[in-house]
């Protein structure tokens, strides 16, 4: 089958469903976004499985899952979404046994499994009849400076006021109370100040 390769372009609160956030990822070639409904736990899974260099105090589930998968000398090849029905998504994710060769693929529900691929660096797939069915265009890469404003979200402007030792301390503490949605956002103004020094 011709799989579309998908990358994950970003996590945002959900504004239809409280409670739950919209994770969007984006076919390479057409621009087509496919937003999928998640958790917060996953949002925050998979928010940490992109992040590298933020560790919580303990191991959330899908980070022992993965110890699992690596002690079984198993490594996930890729994870296709291949199906949409009454708007939720199915996919399996597969894996490979790096001794054996041996392959084994798994169901699992969309959020668990990009949560997965994260953390193996794996590919995510999905058919063309999901991008048909559940795809959206959206323009997102070029957004007028205006509407750019307009969105910024409150905590940001008030980040933007802090100084870099206030910043790394916020981080520090939201790491220490596992408020990693807290961490995400004080990192990413920490990261926007460094890029503006480079």
């Amino acid at each position: 089958m011709d799989y579309k390769k998908l990358t994950i372009r970003g996590i945002s609160y959900s504004q239809t469903q409280s409670g739950a956030y919209a994770l969007l990822l984006e076919h390479e070639e057409s621009n087509v976004k496919l937003p999928v409904v998640i958790g917060n736990f996953e949002a925050q899974s998979i928010s940490l499985g992109l992040e590298k260099d933020i560790h919580p105090p303990r191991p959330l589930t899908h980070d022992l899952f993965s110890k699992f998968v690596l002690a079984t000398h198993f490594e996930i090849t890729s994870v296709i979404i291949y199906q949409i029905i009454d708007g939720v998504f199915f996919s399996n994710i597969n894996f490979k046994n790096k001794t054996t060769e041996e392959e084994l693929i798994l169901d699992a529900r969309t959020s668990d499994a990009v949560a997965m691929a994260v953390r193996f660096d794996a590919p995510i797939y999905t058919t063309q009849q999901v991008l048909n069915e559940a795809g959206i265009l959206l323009e997102l890469d070029a957004p007028s400076k205006e509407t750019d404003a307009d969105q910024q979200p409150e905590p940001e402007g008030n980040l933007a006021a802090l100084s870099s030792e206030e910043l790394n301390k916020l981080l520090e503490d939201a790491v220490k109370d596992e408020d990693f949605d807290a961490a995400l956002e004080i990192q990413e103004e920490i990261k926007r100040r460094k890029n503006k020094i480079d």
